[in-house]
């Protein structure tokens, strides 16, 4: 079962919030909330699991993800509040839901303030933080998260989000605080790695109002939902279920010995409670995902703009469309670059592969034009090196000094008088790099974009 992707406009007090959320399933609606500071990729699996029994609708939170952020200094009622404007923007009245550590604190929060909105909840670990521990965390736990001028600040967060699986917190470095469950994969670290970057310095109003919220369990008594929080052995969060004190008499807490345990737990309690089905869910009209099956491609498209537009614009290799495309046009991310999927193996080198999937995209776009990239004069295998994700987190630096090199020299691996470049010092502003390190990162078929381009 395929997982697609989509976007909605939030409309509230005047002001639109754009936020990005998976789908998949036919069932009843489930609302899957994910932690900070990921975002509803790390929800994949077990969607595909779920989407059996449901309709999983996964949702980016405010700031992370491709969902934008809540305006000002948010707590942790405006995300619960969130949550709920979102359920009103996709035309769902009621619904099960499940979140995992922040996500469940968000999640029970909102069944607080409108507790007729769901059917039930299940929740992964549920916090409650001693005063002491409050304390521990303040500024040191969520510092402020910006670009540097020469990438700095990737060095820092590799370092973060690899010793998060060592220390909790992440930055009590000492034998006290190691945790059962040390690695050192680099798929792992450069999957929250890349979440990271997409949040930003927003991630700390998200987390941070995660951990700032006080214990909000509803007294007994109190008419809410049924709930089920749960957590397995090496969560942090396990010794919390001590801490919860009296529940809801509908409300119940066990200790799980493996994540599969919990995520059975948590499915089967779901399936307990009767949710009623969603009509048709909404999703914008300017910006999506189309699904494209070729020989050699099988996955969405990322694509944005005005329908009924006559032109398509293809971005250069290693990059990633315009964040605003050009009147009368809408602009694509080709295959292995910027939110659409990759390609099913090595991707192709003749352009007759790559015009086959921008054919179905022009088609189911209806788009009758196509305006191609120009490319630069250079040796492909050295303009693109090897940005696989290693140990050390020597991918990020590298890519970060190719989008610094490329705006001053052309190609940027020849830096010599010869091939200065004239340029703006706006474009060495540390955020717009990052936007480009980003993209550039993402772009996995840079490559073989760029020679398929040539053949044309």
């Amino acid at each position: 079962m395929r997982i697609t992707r989509h976007f909605i406009d939030v409309r509230k007090n005047g002001q639109s919030r754009r936020v990005h959320y998976r789908r998949a399933g036919n069932g009843p609606p489930l609302l899957m909330v994910h932690q900070s500071p990921r975002s509803s990729k790390e929800y994949e699996t077990l969607i595909e699991k779920w989407a059996e029994n449901f309709t999983c609708i996964a949702p980016d939170t405010a700031g992370f993800g491709q969902s934008d952020a809540l305006p000002g200094q948010p707590e942790i009622n405006d995300f619960a509040d969130s949550v709920i404007d979102l359920l009103d923007a996709l035309g769902i009245g009621k619904c099960a839901a499940y979140g995992f550590h922040s996500g469940g604190i968000i999640l029970v929060t909102a069944a607080k303030r409108q507790a007729n909105r769901f059917t039930c909840l299940a929740v992964g670990g549920y916090a409650v933080w001693s005063p002491e521990e409050m304390a521990l965390f303040s500024d040191r736990y969520l510092p402020e998260f910006h670009p540097a001028a020469y990438g700095e600040h990737l060095a820092w967060l590799w370092n973060r989000i690899l010793e998060q699986s060592w220390f909790f917190p992440w930055f009590a470095t000492d034998d006290a605080h190691r945790l059962p469950v040390s690695n050192d994969r680099p798929e792992r670290v450069d999957a929250i790695v890349r979440e990271m970057l997409d949040a930003g310095n927003a991630y700390q109003a998200g987390y941070g109002a995660v951990l700032r919220a006080p214990r909000d369990i509803p007294a007994p008594g109190t008419e809410v939902p049924p709930c089920l929080i749960t957590a397995y052995d090496g969560d942090p969060l396990q010794d919390h279920i001590d801490r919860l004190g009296e529940l809801p008499s509908n409300w119940n807490a066990q200790k799980v010995r493996t994540p599969e345990d919990l995520e059975n737990s948590c499915l089967a309690f779901l399936q307990q409670h009767e949710t009623p089905l969603s009509d048709r869910i909404l999703e914008a009209g300017n910006e999506g995902f189309i699904s494209v099956e070729t020989e050699q491609f099988d996955g969405l498209v990322h694509w944005r703009g005005e329908q009924g537009s006559e032109t398509l614009v293809l971005h250069g290799p290693g990059y990633a469309m315009a964040t605003e495309p050009d009147p009368g046009c809408i602009a694509i991310d080709l295959p292995g670059h910027g939110l659409s999927d990759a390609w099913d193996g090595d991707p192709p080198d003749n352009w007759g592969d790559w015009r086959v999937v921008i054919d179905a995209v022009a088609a189911n776009l209806g788009t009758t034009d196509v305006r191609y990239p120009d490319l630069p004069a250079c040796d492909p295998d050295r303009l693109y090196p090897d940005l696989s994700p290693d140990r050390f987190g020597n991918y990020l630096h590298m890519a970060w000094q190719i989008v610094r090199a490329r705006h001053m020299f052309a190609p940027w691996y020849e830096v010599d008088p010869a091939h200065e470049k004239a340029f703006d010092a706006d474009d060495l502003d540390p955020e717009n790099l990052a936007r480009e390190h980003l993209a550039l990162i993402q772009a996995s078929a840079a490559k073989h974009y760029h020679l398929a381009l040539q053949s044309r």
